[in-house]
């Protein structure tokens, strides 16, 4: 028998109508949204949050210590927090962060990455996900919850592995479209996927986070969908950064690279593709040029190239 739910949704713009879509069918539903358009009745967030058994916070990150604080003292103690959320606040803190110090120790919360883009989802075609979470109780409740649906999850107790994982696959996926736009090829494209993949396992790790984590699905599953879908917005980015474009080049990737830089989180210099994004976006000329220098600076300039590998004497 199928658990009953109540269900605050946060937001309803594209992640929270694929959450509506998802599970209007099997559970009574409120949504949230403090910008309401015309024709949308909004809940009242003070009247929903208290009978909730599961909130989704299907906002970016920047509200997200605002509306916490406004609900924390009204939840349920059961109620479990889940943010869908890829990006860093204000303060440079991730969703997790933003979730432990705001909500009562005794609050349970989770985080839900993945490839799960919204048309997708209310198209009725597959997603995935990773639900990262300290106590498996909140990983069934959520499983439990899209039994019936095309989202599959699987768990992961990586909550820092996971959320710069997803973070930082934003700043990324932009190079792909860099590359696309100026036609550098598909070898171009698979070198891309394993540098980035090779710098964001250095920088999981230096974030307490476990250095597998990049190969999962918030990581390279999640990569993989951002970097070559021509309807994702990271993607168009790095298109328009490539013509040299730099009105209203605004997302999560050049937020996250301006809240690395401001608060000081990670030495770019210390992982050339990220530095060479970030370079980019703050001087979109020449990209064609920096790409070359780039590599040469990566190969040519360098003393050796080797991989660690197990090897075999024949």
């Amino acid at each position: 028998m199928t658990a009953s739910f109540q269900i605050l949704i946060l937001g309803y713009g594209e992640m929270g109508h694929a959450m509506e879509h998802l599970l209007k069918d099997h559970y009574q539903l409120a949504i949230w949204e403090k910008f309401p358009i015309d024709g949308f009745s909004s809940a009242v967030i003070e009247e929903s949050a208290p009978h909730a058994d599961i909130v989704l916070f299907c906002i970016p990150v920047n509200p997200h210590q605002e509306v916490v604080q406004q609900i924390a003292l009204l939840l349920k103690k059961t109620c479990l927090c889940v943010s869908i959320a890829k990006g860093l606040d204000e303060t440079g803190k991730t969703a997790a962060q933003i979730f432990s110090e705001n909500l009562a120790e005794h609050q349970p919360f989770a985080l839900l990455y993945g490839p799960m883009i919204s048309e997708e989802i209310r198209a009725g075609r597959y997603a995935f996900g990773q639900l990262g979470c300290r106590d498996l109780a909140a990983f069934h409740t959520m499983k439990t919850c899209f039994h019936h649906t095309k989202l599959y999850i699987d768990h992961t107790f990586d909550i820092p592995g996971i959320s710069w994982s997803v973070i930082l696959k934003n700043v990324y996926a932009m190079a792909f479209g860099m590359a696309d736009e100026l036609k550098l090829g598909d070898n171009m494209r698979g070198y891309l996927a394993v540098a980035a993949l090779q710098e964001l396992n250095q920088i999981v790790h230096a974030m307490n986070g476990q250095s597998d984590s990049p190969y999962h699905l918030a990581g390279l599953g999640d990569l993989i969908t951002t970097a070559t879908s021509e309807s994702s917005h990271h993607h168009e980015l790095g298109r328009r950064l490539a013509r040299e474009e730099t009105q209203n080049i605004c997302g999560e990737g050049p937020h996250t690279l301006k809240m690395i830089k401001q608060h000081q989180l990670i030495n770019t210099q210390n992982y050339p593709l990220l530095q060479l994004i970030d370079t980019i976006v703050q001087n979109p000329h020449n990209i064609r040029l920096k790409f070359d220098e780039y590599l040469e600076g990566t190969y040519k300039n360098s003393k050796f190239q080797t991989t660690r590998s197990a090897s075999k004497k024949w």
